[in-house]
């Protein structure tokens, strides 16, 4: 049941910050004929897949480093506040659209290579000592993104406690990787044990306060 519910927020950390992938393949491939196009799609998707396993493989190994979690602590709290800043809309990224199927192909791979780092990192610290979910959740979430995008962007339009939850979860894992850090774990764990969810707690609140304060500024403005 607890490797059930890992999964099943592996999954939801993917869908809800992947929604440019689907832009990044329809752009990529727009001009290409139908049955390229449809190839260009699943090549596209079926690298990133695979690039994206072997990127938060490689991230879980550097995540091991003394001192690393706390700086990626950092950097995984500013994404869930993120998540909430663009939510329902935002910039997507400027694709150059390709006219043969390699260059397709490879433009897809290199904007998702781009996009990757907040997904590698927040999937790899969620999935921490779990690599059989962490790469099941990275190979089903990235075709769920591609070929049902448009139903996930409603999805999380029509429901936008989704977004909420994805961001939450975002800032709790944060909040977790303070906590395994050994520095931190040798200073105040030990002393004060209840830290060790009182400070996922925290994070997970902090990114939503802030979060929600930050789109609220940007729909005021």
């Amino acid at each position: 049941m607890d490797s059930l519910f890992l999964f099943a927020q592996i999954l939801l950390i993917n869908l809800v910050l992947s929604g440019d992938n689907a832009v990044v393949i329809a752009m990529a491939s727009r001009n290409l004929p139908a049955r390229q196009r449809r190839r260009a799609v699943a090549w596209g998707t079926a690298g990133a897949v695979g690039m994206r396993i072997a990127l938060a493989f490689g991230a879980a190994a550097v995540l091991a480093v003394p001192f690393v979690r706390l700086a990626g602590a950092l950097l995984l709290l500013y994404i869930a506040v993120r998540l909430l800043w663009e939510d329902g809309g935002g910039d997507h990224p400027k694709v150059k659209e390709a006219v043969t199927l390699k260059a397709a192909v490879w433009t897809i791979l290199t904007a998702d290579f781009v996009m990757s780092l907040d997904n590698v990192l927040a999937v790899a610290a969620k999935a921490d000592g779990h690599p059989l979910i962490l790469a099941w959740g990275i190979a089903l979430s990235i075709p769920l993104v591609v070929w049902g995008s448009s139903r996930i962007a409603g999805g999380l339009t029509r429901y936008p406690a989704l977004v909420y939850l994805g961001a939450a979860i975002l800032g709790f894992t944060a909040g977790e990787m303070v906590t395994k850090d050994d520095l931190f774990r040798r200073w105040f764990i030990h002393a004060h044990a209840s830290l060790e969810w009182a400070v996922p707690v925290l994070f997970a609140l902090v990114a939503l306060a802030a979060g929600r304060l930050g789109r609220d500024r940007g729909e005021a403005g």
